[in-house]
């Protein structure tokens, strides 16, 4: 374990991130001392801005393969920093300012390095909105690209986030797993704080979060609709589960951690591929979606009976879908064992957890303490994360 430096006055960052739902610009202001076993975040504000339709959908469609020509790419690139600058200067209204931003993108497309017996395909990952123009909008030194320096000594770049739920969530007498479940559904599993804990720790991608859920209700409402709000519709339904047993055989779902996935896989196509599967199904929208939500939580009970070294005594929810009630139920009733809590329950905003994680990351990177958790991501050390732009002094470093 990396040695602890001890910081007793604290610093004023802003977490930034857009996650692979797409819904928004999720921006924190929290207040951040000690360094890591004694980590301590005040979240003094936290706002969800959505993107305007018109870059939302381009964003959609860039992450769904769409060919676009650079020019292209590079207005997307600028209207995305635009808006996260936007939204670092809204998020500080009221309040005293920032003197750190940690600002993860918004990611488009992510390739896990993959070696098999013919090849060896190196990782790759993209988020777009770019640090430096952040920090030359907002005048706040800015941290970005954080998965670059994991993928470049050889680990997935993701998750990012289980150092940090180590040293905020970890608990020193039960187990806990932390899930988050955005657009796609990632596990942090929390050993109890001991000797040589970190290296207990395992996280990896579980699958789809709420992006087949979100794409299906867009879908079945011709665009009137990008969410269904607290799993009402889905709850109306009856899951098929000859659906859920037949797609829980895909092969992502077998394929041991370190592991990590996204929109690349549980996008349009992968949608587009349960409807055609459920035509001889004859489903109501209801039903469809109940089975969509089904398959959500049977890949994370099933990942967590495959993969994990044992059992844990919690499960604490956060993103997007801790709030789908429907989506929680069906959990517990999967993992009758456990508690289904969410993080707010234990003192930490389930809906912000992510761009929390992100200010920290870049408090760490400013501190020169690393951010990855190489059991988590498959990198063979630690390693500093995040390239730091400096707006006072035009300079930028990694």
């Amino acid at each position: 374990m990396h040695p602890t430096k001890t910081v007793t006055v604290p610093t004023r960052v802003i977490g930034l991130i857009s996650g692979t739902s797409v819904d928004g610009i999720d921006a924190v202001l929290v207040e951040i001392s000690g360094s890591d076993l004694d980590l301590q975040v005040g979240l003094i504000a936290g706002e969800t801005y959505p993107y305007p339709a018109e870059l939302r959908e381009k964003i959609l469609a860039v992450g769904a393969g769409v060919a676009i020509s650079m020019a292209e790419l590079a207005e997307i690139d600028d209207a995305i920093a635009c808006a996260f600058a936007q939204a670092a200067q809204d998020i500080q209204i009221g309040h005293q300012p920032a003197t750190l931003i940690g600002s993860h993108g918004q990611t488009v497309y992510h390739r896990p390095a993959h070696t098999d017996a013919l090849n060896t395909t190196l990782g790759y990952s993209l988020q777009l909105g770019r640090g430096a123009l952040i920090a030359h909008l907002t005048g706040i030194t800015t941290v970005s690209n954080f998965r670059i320096a994991d993928i470049n000594i050889g680990g997935h770049g993701a998750p990012l986030v289980p150092r940090v739920d180590a040293f905020l969530l970890g608990d020193s007498v039960g187990g806990r797993c932390i899930q988050n479940i955005g657009g796609i559904g990632n596990v942090t599993y929390l050993p109890p704080r001991g000797d040589d804990w970190l290296s207990q720790i395992r996280a990896w991608d579980t699958g789809p979060g709420n992006s087949l859920l979100d794409l299906a209700v867009e879908y079945l409402t011709d665009g009137g609709q990008s969410y269904d709000e607290n799993g009402n519709w889905a709850a109306s339904g009856v899951p098929c589960y000859s659906l859920v047993e037949q797609w829980l055989e895909q092969d992502y779902f077998h394929l041991p951690p370190p592991k990590s996935t996204g929109r690349e896989l549980f996008g349009v196509a992968y949608l587009h591929q349960c409807l055609k599967d459920a035509e001889p199904y004859q489903l109501n929208p209801a039903d469809l979606l109940a089975t969509l939500t089904e398959l959500t939580v049977g890949s994370i009970a099933h990942s967590y009976r495959s993969f994990l070294p044992q059992m844990p005594q919690q499960v604490l929810l956060c993103g997007g879908g801790s709030r789908n009630l429907y989506l929680k139920h069906r959990l517990q009733l999967l993992l009758p064992s456990l508690s289904v809590l969410t993080t707010d329950e234990v003192g930490l905003n389930a809906d912000f957890k992510e761009a929390i994680a992100f200010a920290v990351l870049a408090y760490w990177r400013q501190l020169g303490l690393p951010g990855n958790l190489p059991s988590a991501t498959g990198a063979p050390g630690e390693i500093l994360l995040g390239e730091i732009h400096l707006r006072a002094c035009g300079k930028s470093y990694d």
